[in-house]
């Protein structure tokens, strides 16, 4: 399977977000490999497309609107870097929390995806009082 170029990975990037912001968790899952990561980094990864799907799907069920708004996106070393501002409404609650994540491709494919934030921030915002991570497995 050939290299995705720098031009086609930003493309997926922007395909992700296009996905999360619509709350399409089928259009999100499908960018990624059949044996995908998913790695928030203070918590334990999830691994294959389906769970990453169930994961990400149980999340959104917590949020009646998603906003992820790239600040910069770029590749380096082949690696796609993304800074966000991700904004939400859960149970009613508006909140924001800022996000790099890294992506790494096979193909044109999302392989392994990193995201790093302060957890106990985003919980607060979300207004979670139980961790989710238990809530979505």
């Amino acid at each position: 399977m050939s290299e995705a170029s720098d031009a086609r990975k930003i493309e997926v990037g922007h395909e992700m977000i296009t996905a999360w912001n619509a709350m399409d968790w089928d259009a999100a899952a499908a960018l990624m490999t059949e044996d995908a990561v998913l790695h928030s980094m203070m918590i334990d990864p999830i691994v294959g497309r389906d769970a990453i799907h169930k994961r990400i799907s149980g999340l959104g069920a917590l949020a009646s609107s998603i906003d992820l708004q790239v600040r910069n996106m770029g590749v380096i070393n082949g690696t796609l870097y993304m800074e966000r501002l991700d904004t939400f409404v859960c149970n009613g609650k508006p909140g924001a929390a800022p996000v790099c994540g890294a992506l790494e491709f096979e193909g044109d494919k999302i392989k392994v995806w990193r995201e790093y934030y302060d957890r106990h921030h985003l919980l607060s915002e979300m207004g979670v009082v139980q961790d989710f991570d238990s809530a979505t497995r």
